[in-house]
């Protein structure tokens, strides 16, 4: 697979694997044995860049660590530290002293040494971010990160924040189903050489062509409380994934491939990483980064977005508070 360079020198795969719904978000955790082979087949499918949190649950770093093992000297693992206790629902907790105990527990469960990619979960508003990135540059001066990296934060805090260590990687949400970087994010990530790492590039499945009125998700997948999962927002959205799904068959293409291909030609430094626990979807997920998209391909899928806007906001207002602070 093709390389990509985030921030000034991170080195990963054209696209990544996220890690996060083999333990969290989707419904019951996957088998060990079962993520491990997966992490294995996309790391043999040319996948260098993998994406874990303490969020996600102790089994998913776990399982992270101890499925890179054997090559752990070739791939980047990327975890994430800023909720209390680790716990996604109990708030944030970005105080550098919780900083400090969330790597030296993350180095322990991933089984290595050093933290190749270590990102702010989410921006605490009770924590001035000076002192994250001065916890993280501490981090980096010990040798146990590499580089700093922060989620869904807004434009201010990204720019505080890189003045103190600067960042190599923002990771939030992008896709064709959800554009809000576009407008303010992305200008500053070129302006100041920070690489972009977009988790749900298919939009949370919808945008793979297989999800439809009629699909049910497992209890505790998150996709039942999305308001742009409600059923009318889905009839509305299938429309937009239709059309896709079109320029797909034209290209030989799945939907899927073609929402990774689209992101992978807005920027070189923009490194996607979906998420699946299926061999099969890894398998056309890597796909994507062989898909060329002409200028013209990208002028036709540019005037679909914009003439079927999708419907639904992308989180519950509860859990937007924390985004693009």
């Amino acid at each position: 697979m093709k390389k990509r360079i985030l921030g000034s020198g991170l080195e990963v795969s054209a696209i990544g694997l996220g890690c996060m719904g083999l333990t969290f978000g989707y419904g019951p955790a996957t088998d060990t044995s079962e993520a491990i082979s997966l992490i294995r087949a996309a790391f043999e499918r040319g996948v260098t860049f993998f994406d874990s949190a303490e969020a996600y649950g102790a089994a998913n770093e776990e399982m992270v660590g101890e499925a890179v093992a054997p090559f752990r000297d070739k791939v980047v693992v990327a975890t994430k530290f800023g909720f209390k206790d680790g716990d996604a629902k109990a708030g944030l907790d970005s105080r550098p002293e919780r900083i400090r105990l969330v790597a030296e527990q993350s180095l322990k469960r991933l089984k290595t040494d050093v933290i190749d990619l270590f990102y702010q979960h989410r921006v605490d508003p009770n924590v001035p971010i000076e002192d994250v990135a001065g916890a993280v540059k501490d981090l980096i001066a010990q040798g146990k990160v590499r580089h700093f990296g922060m989620s869904e934060a807004g434009v201010e805090m990204i720019r505080r924040a890189h003045a103190v260590q600067p960042l190599t990687a923002l990771q939030s949400e992008y896709s064709m189903f959800t554009r809000d970087p576009e407008a303010d994010i992305l200008p500053v990530l070129e302006e100041l050489g920070i690489g972009f790492v977009p988790f749900s590039p298919l939009g949370k499945g919808f945008l793979t062509g297989k999800i439809d009125d009629s699909t049910t998700f497992k209890k505790g997948d998150i996709r039942n409380t999305l308001p742009r999962f409600a059923d009318e927002a889905r009839q509305a959205n299938a429309n937009l994934v239709g059309l896709i799904g079109e320029i797909a068959k034209r290209k030989q293409a799945t939907p899927a491939q073609i929402a990774l291909a689209w992101l992978l030609a807005q920027k070189p430094w923009i490194v996607p990483i979906p998420g699946t626990t299926k061999l099969h979807r890894l398998e056309e997920n890597v796909g994507g980064a062989d898909v060329e998209l002409t200028s013209d391909d990208l002028r036709e899928l540019g005037d679909v977005l914009a003439s079927v806007p999708v419907q639904g906001a992308r989180y519950t207002p509860q859990m937007m508070k924390t985004v693009n602070r």
